[in-house]
């Protein structure tokens, strides 16, 4: 549905051809472990190491007649051996399996393996995110709250926001993704009635697996829908960072834009155009996966034992969540790493109101200079709102009201303008949120 979003490689692991070469492998090992364990001849074993093999046209085939994707897979395999003079060897194949030990299990090895391409993206979008922090960790930029002009911050600070939220998705991501490298050999309701734990432990240690601890016909399915919620939570991210940066580029703050290549048009209209596009994409596609965690829920409850309805929804929320949140994590190291910073702007923004994102500290040093605070605020506020509503000057309006001057001389009030004051501890943030770092 979406694999023309993604690299080849995240694509291919979800590819049908990939996924059935994964089911040989289970099969493969499975039929190794029961010989090493005795219980299948270990000629049969090596004869299908040998000769087992499959034609992805033949499964769809007999999956047409026979409407069960496993016995397509096994009858055709079985052909296959045939065909290479092994058909001695193929009654061990699927012995003493049911279909969700194939089927899960395989699955969990492409999981395995996308999840090894996702956390290499983790730490490219981290690179660029730490060296955006540091790059512009001195940058002035006004802080907005509910919109508004506040106080000062550095662009760096805004950075280090993000990477900070990373290095937890990092963890979060590395965890689950462990906790769900799992597969199950136990039979059709977990009891192992055909074959024992011990074959399971081989099985998945053949695979680099481990054993479930316990299961139905199916490895339970919070596993899965733990996975899929820390990728939503990523995607989370990825939209914070992207509406962000979409605030930032509208033409009346204009303090950071995405790239913009050299022939790119953005309106079929208008030539001046110069639209975030890709964050909004990136805003876009991270809701599809948070919607996917919310189907990955309700694949928990399921039938007694197992039913199939989890089914059809894997087959689409796995490949969909993982190829995605590699594609928005790869799209997101690009926009970090090109990204447009206006810093002229950032300075020119955070002047415009002409001193009024200075009211709290003033109001704070009017208090220790001995006026009671509701008195302060009245007085600092009335300045704010005139200044406000007259787009004036309000350090201005400060520095000539008389009442302010009986507490605080021009050197005070220096310093409650000062923005160096309000950013006297950027290194100390800087510290505690990279002090683990290399």
């Amino acid at each position: 549905m979406i694999a023309r979003y993604t690299r080849p490689e995240m694509g291919a692991i979800w590819s049908e051809q990939h996924k059935y070469e994964c089911w040989l492998a289970v099969e493969l090992a499975a039929s190794d472990a029961l010989a090493e364990l005795g219980e299948v001849p270990v000629e049969a074993a090596q004869a299908l190491r040998a000769s087992a093999s499959f034609d992805l046209a033949r499964i769809q085939e007999i999956e047409r007649e026979v409407r069960h994707d496993v016995i397509a897979f096994t009858t055709a395999v079985t052909e296959a051996m045939k065909a290479k003079n092994a058909a001695e060897a193929s009654r061990w194949l699927h012995y003493g399996l049911t279909s969700n030990d194939i089927v899960d299990t395989a699955q969990a090895l492409q999981i395995r393996d996308a999840s090894k391409l996702i956390a290499q993206d983790v730490d490219q979008l981290s690179s660029a995110l730490k060296r955006l922090a540091f790059e512009h960790k001195r940058t002035l930029e006004i802080g907005r709250t509910h919109g508004i002009h506040a106080e000062p911050i550095t662009f760096g600070l805004k950075a280090a926001l993000w990477w900070d939220e990373f290095r937890r998705h990092r963890e979060r991501f590395r965890n689950a993704a462990e906790e769900i490298r799992v597969g199950k050999i136990s039979g059709a309701v977990g009891t192992f009635a055909h074959i024992g734990p011990e074959a399971e432990e081989k099985i998945c240690e053949r695979l680099g697996l481990r054993p479930a601890p316990i299961t139905s016909q199916v490895l339970s399915r919070d596993l899965h829908a733990n996975y899929i919620a820390v990728l939503a939570g990523i995607a989370s991210s990825l939209d914070k960072i992207a509406l962000e940066i979409r605030h930032l580029q509208r033409t009346e703050v204009r303090e950071a834009e995405e790239p913009f290549a050299p022939g790119q048009k953005g309106s079929s209209a208008m030539p001046h155009k110069r639209n975030p596009v890709t964050c909004e994409q990136i805003s876009g596609l991270a809701r599809i996966v948070r919607a996917n965690a919310q189907a990955a829920f309700e694949n928990v409850p399921l039938w007694h034992e197992r039913d199939i309805s989890h089914s059809s929804v894997e087959r689409v929320i796995l490949p969909d969540s993982t190829i995605l949140i590699d594609y928005l994590l790869a799209k997101t190291a690009w926009l970090i790493s090109g990204l447009v910073v206006n810093t002229g702007r950032m300075r020119r923004n955070l002047d415009q109101t002409q001193g009024l994102i200075f009211s709290g500290q003033l109001l704070l040093d009017l208090a220790a200079a001995g006026m009671l605070r509701e008195d302060a605020y009245r007085l600092v506020q009335a300045h704010a709102m005139k200044a406000w509503a007259d787009e004036g000057d309000f350090r201005a309006a400060i520095s000539s009201d008389p009442e302010i001057r009986r507490y605080l001389n021009a050197t005070q009030l220096d310093h409650a303008f000062s923005v160096e004051r309000q950013l006297a501890h950027v290194d100390r943030i800087f510290d505690r949120v990279f002090r683990d770092e290399d």
